[in-house]
């Protein structure tokens, strides 16, 4: 259960330091391209850019390009539009740290968004998401005006980016209509790999600063480990077809997959199920929390 209090974490989360990329001197360089990413680098003069540029090279990237390849000890700007989100490399080209002074939701009235929800089709193919078991994940999601570039994805555990920790993250930013001083904290295992072993998200909702700590792990297997998937025998009985009030527990007419979970009912919810309409199927693919 989330507890909010000045710093909250989840119950998922495991308390680990996040060490940044070390500062060195600023660098100055030229505009490069290569085939398979179109980079313009410049410096942070020439922007209205923080104190914390230093030692890092700021580069623009498309939001949209799908290369997965990341230069080392660059700074990148990935808010889609006119949004302002800065994403760090480390010395190994790991993507280590995501900031926003605010997390301006996406507006699917003004903004070019497709079908499903998003900016762009696809996201960078970042070494790792090829596994089955990993998503293109982003760091900041397109519903929170994140790009799909390499410096906004990591392959991420696909239960995790999508049903848990990271999901119901992405959920409360919305609900709450944005919040602030967002900082996004991302560890590896060894330099050599781009898939993170760990996420630390600190930002401040409606006033109170919240510290969300997980691994990059399934937590259906990590709630198994710790006993927590038993259900007792009230909440495991299936709610009355047809009377959603008691599945959707905070009457928003919306019924969320932990919702639908502690009613009793299983995954996934598929389209010829009653409470089908009463979900987001975000993929559209018919199934919800498949």
């Amino acid at each position: 259960m989330t507890s909010y209090q000045t710093i909250l974490a989840f119950p998922l989360g495991f308390l680990l330091l996040v060490g940044c990329a070390a500062e060195t001197d600023s660098v100055t360089s030229t505009p490069i391209e290569t085939e398979s990413q179109a980079i313009e680098t410049t410096t942070p003069e020439q922007t209205d850019s923080p104190e914390h540029f230093d030692g890092f090279e700021l580069i623009e990237v498309d939001g949209g390009d799908l290369s997965g390849e990341r230069r080392a000890n660059v700074v990148v700007d990935v808010g889609y539009g006119d949004r302002t989100y800065w994403a760090f490399t480390n010395e190994f080209g790991q993507l280590v740290r995501v900031i926003a002074d605010e997390i301006v939701l996406q507006d699917d009235t003004s903004e070019d968004v497709n079908a499903s929800g998003r900016y762009y089709a696809d996201e960078a193919k970042v070494p790792g998401t090829e596994l089955p078991e990993l998503d293109e994940g982003h760091v900041i999601a397109d519903s929170l005006g994140g790009v799909s570039n390499a410096y906004n994805i990591t392959p991420q555990n696909s239960t995790l980016n999508r049903h848990g920790d990271q999901a119901y993250m992405e959920t409360m930013i919305r609900n709450a209509g944005g919040v602030t001083d967002f900082e996004a904290l991302i560890t590896y295992s060894t330099p050599s790999t781009h898939i993170p072993s760990h996420y630390q998200y600190t930002y401040t909702l409606n006033g109170n600063v919240i510290v969300d700590r997980f691994d990059n792990v399934n937590p259906d297997d990590v709630n198994a480990a710790l006993g927590l998937t038993e259900k007792s025998p009230q909440t495991a009985r299936p709610a009355d077809e047809g009377d959603v009030s008691t599945v959707d527990t905070n009457g928003n007419g919306h019924v969320t997959i932990q919702e639908a979970k502690d009613a009793g009912f299983t995954m996934p919810i598929t389209r010829d199920h009653w409470l089908y309409p009463y979900m987001r199927d975000n993929d559209n693919d018919g199934m919800v929390g498949e």
